[in-house]
């Protein structure tokens, strides 16, 4: 999956199932969205038995639990078969193109153009703030 097609895929979603609610979407998608406790691990996407499944940490604040929720979303559309705590865990593989791909699709989703283009000369740090969200990830939005 190439990140130019990420804000396509978001667009398509969004139309689809007129929501940009990760937990609608996920709902809509027959994904079951758990939460529970996790210690540490603020979620995680897996598939048993063909069926899809987000965790999220149920100790989250609301905002954290929303980006996780759209984070693991990413991974459930755009890396149905990847197993991203296995291969992390237990392969040299690189997670980190994945983990940059859910990323910019939980952005694309979280933050659309229309709230983008209300703060048209806001720098990275002024979006951080208003959003919410880190730095490198409103930075990855705007890619």
């Amino acid at each position: 999956m190439v990140l130019l097609d990420i804000k396509k895929i978001v667009q398509h979603l969004q139309k689809k199932y007129q929501t940009n609610s990760p937990f609608e979407i996920a709902a809509s998608m027959g994904i079951l969205v758990m939460r529970e406790e996790l210690g540490s691990i603020r979620g995680y996407y897996n598939k048993v038995l063909r069926q899809k499944q987000i965790h999220i940490n149920c100790n989250l604040d609301e905002h954290a639990m929303l980006y996780t929720a759209a984070h693991e979303l990413g991974h459930a559309v755009l890396h149905p078969d990847s197993n991203t705590p296995f291969l992390f865990a237990n392969t040299y593989l690189s997670v980190n193109k994945l983990e940059m791909e859910a990323n910019k699709f939980a952005m694309e989703l979280l933050i659309c153009d229309e709230r983008l283009n209300e703060f048209p000369d806001s720098s990275i740090e002024s979006l951080s703030r208003i959003f919410g969200y880190q730095e490198r990830l409103i930075e990855l939005r705007l890619k």
